[in-house]
């Protein structure tokens, strides 16, 4: 039974759990897309001459400002980092202390290396798509104060 259990959770955990993230986020445009539509047809039946143009344009989804896609990476760049140092940190732990073995502190030392690399490239993208895209988020800051 455990050899059953070795090789169906890793199935599990790589194959089917992305599957259903995509097949879930899939399922959420396709459900939007439909209210959309039923929304525009709910207005067209009740006023013909509507501009759909115009009724379509209110709907669609705003993308996010740069300011905001900056700021997401700032964060996760945060967070990915101290949860990288603090496993880091408990590897170490484990180590000094000759607890779990040999095997699990080299685990949480190579995850903590691993989420910390991560962490630190979404902090070198903040910085430099600051620095690099000044201009273009003044602007866009400027045309949607204007737009309000």
């Amino acid at each position: 039974m455990e050899h059953l259990a070795e090789i169906l959770v890793p199935i599990a955990v790589c194959c089917v759990l992305p599957i259903m993230v995509i097949w879930l986020i899939v399922r959420k445009r396709i459900n939007e897309t439909n209210a959309r539509t039923q929304i525009a047809l709910a207005a067209l039946e009740k006023n013909p001459d509507i501009d759909i143009e115009e009724l379509l344009k209110k709907f669609a989804n705003k993308g996010k400002l740069l300011k905001e896609k900056l700021l997401a990476k700032l964060l996760w760049g945060c967070l990915t980092t101290l949860l990288g140092v603090g496993l880091i940190g408990f590897g170490i732990y484990l180590s000094a202390n000759h607890l779990g073995g040999t095997d699990d502190p080299m685990v949480a030392v190579c995850f903590g290396l691993a989420s910390l690399g991560v962490g630190i490239a979404f902090l070198v993208n903040y910085f430099v798509g600051k620095k690099m895209l000044a201009k273009e988020i003044e602007a866009e800051e400027k045309r949607v104060t204007l737009s309000e």
